[in-house]
């Protein structure tokens, strides 16, 4: 299969599948309040742009932001977890619980906490504690990953132990943390979502509550203008940082020397 092929394909698919919506939708006459055609989503796309698009980057500043701490917290945590067992096992239970603990259940009380004028804040609370578990997790495999035999060589020849981290295990646990990230990222856009959601305070002026106004006054195709901008948020995320991966890896990795994106 060419390249050109693999990627007219999806985008081949995709056209068809939106003409065929148009062309239903228009025969069998479905109002908007139902279901809106794929053309009365562009109009509320356009007469909506400059609201949306605040939205938008609203919503983008604090997933970045939720999943860059994510990003540092979980690696130098993962890090402390290797150099010492006994406080791996003190804290790696309580990561989990952040882990499980839903988070539209906590989302009020966050709110109430850091206060009402400061939603965003409590949003950034929320997505990091929603994005920060898979770059533990994964970062931490990694570390305990690395091949013993090369440890042992490195202490043969008097390597400290930092330098035993920073020369080998880090550059060993990459691929498990660059995989990490690729989930992180795009849990850090649901979590910025859903504790939106759970906020369900009108000061927040992301997209998640873009949704929850149109969907109350019943516009829905700008409802679904704000959920294609959400579904084009995530795709950018994900194949943003799978380019990362392919990157860095793709010179020494089997997993990206194997193969093309």
């Amino acid at each position: 299969m060419t390249r050109s092929l693999k990627y007219m394909l999806p985008l081949a698919l995709g056209v068809f599948v939106l003409g065929l919506w148009e062309f239903l939708v228009r025969a069998y006459e479905v109002p908007q309040f139902v279901l809106p055609g794929p053309s009365a989503i562009w109009n509320a796309l356009i007469a909506d742009f400059s609201s949306l698009m605040a939205s938008l980057w609203t919503t983008l500043r604090i997933t970045l932001l939720a999943f860059a701490l994510a990003a540092v917290s979980g690696v130098a945590l993962a890090v402390l977890f290797s150099q010492s067992r006994i406080l791996e096992m003190m804290l790696y239970p309580y990561a989990v619980v952040l882990q499980v603990t839903p988070v539209v259940a906590i989302a009020p009380l966050i709110v109430i906490w850091v206060g009402f004028e400061r939603i965003n804040v409590a949003l950034l609370i929320l997505a990091w504690i929603v994005a920060f578990f898979p770059i533990l997790a994964n970062t931490t495999l990694g570390l305990r990953s690395t091949d013993h035999n090369l440890i042992d060589l490195f202490r043969l020849h008097r390597a400290s132990k930092s330098q035993v981290l920073w020369r080998l295990k880090l550059p060993s646990a990459l691929p498990y943390l660059l995989s990490g990230m690729k989930t992180s990222g795009g849990l850090a856009l649901i979590g910025t979502v859903v504790a939106e959601y759970g906020a369900g305070s009108g000061t927040a002026t992301g997209l998640a509550w873009r949704i929850i106004e149109a969907g109350n006054r019943l516009q829905i195709p700008r409802m679904f203008a704000a959920l294609i901008l959400l579904a084009g948020l995530g795709i950018t995320i994900f194949y943003s940082l799978a380019f990362l991966e392919h990157f860095v890896l793709r010179k020494w990795h089997e997993s990206a020397v194997s193969k093309e994106i």
